[in-house]
């Protein structure tokens, strides 16, 4: 059976899908929206994406799109490994700015969901990482912003000590505290 696990954030969910294995590998089904939706993972999932890291300690984020492009993400890994993030940036949220992650590896075939209102980014701990995510959003370039990675206000362990790489648009992403989030919590 699919076990779905909330991690610190309650709406960040981490699921592991049961593997039924013989000598010829294994099969697994990753993604059942109804039972996926009665586990508090309730998004109509668009666009599947894929990226590809060639080297350990890439990390990739925070990132988000601003409404009406928000996106809920549900992230596994293909080929090797990464620690996964999701901060909470609602407006109002009582648990704004905090983080909850996650160590999603191709073996163990673990999965993230993190729900609109939350930035999102890993850090590759292997090389050659394949990440795929289903969003329930189209990707769109107006709405992209995002949080810098080592906001030193956020503290995030990412589980990786040696060399960071990042794109150009990562660096110069802002700290938590310049960023005017345009997420609200709703409380219901």
């Amino acid at each position: 059976m699919t076990a779905f696990q909330a991690l610190d954030l309650p709406e960040v969910i981490l699921v592991t899908p049961r593997r039924f294995g013989d000598a010829r590998g294994y099969f697994c089904e990753t993604y059942v929206k109804p039972l996926y939706a009665a586990n508090g993972i309730v998004a109509d999932f668009v666009q599947d994406n894929e990226s590809l890291s060639a080297l350990p300690g890439t990390v990739r984020g925070l990132h988000m799109q601003a409404p009406p492009f928000a996106q809920a993400k549900l992230v596994r890994v293909l080929s090797g490994a990464i620690f996964d993030v999701a901060l909470d940036v609602r407006k109002g949220s009582p648990t704004y700015g905090r983080w909850a992650g996650a160590r999603l590896t191709a073996e163990g075939g673990e999965q993230l969901f993190v729900p609109q209102g939350f930035a999102h980014g890993f850090c590759t701990l292997a090389p050659d990482t394949r990440v795929a995510y289903k969003v329930d959003a189209f990707y769109d370039r107006a709405s992209e912003c995002g949080i810098i990675w080592n906001d030193p206000d956020l503290a995030i362990d990412w589980r990786f000590t040696g060399e960071t790489i990042l794109s150009d648009k990562d660096r110069i992403l802002p700290r938590l505290k310049d960023f005017d989030s345009p997420f609200v919590h709703s409380n219901g």
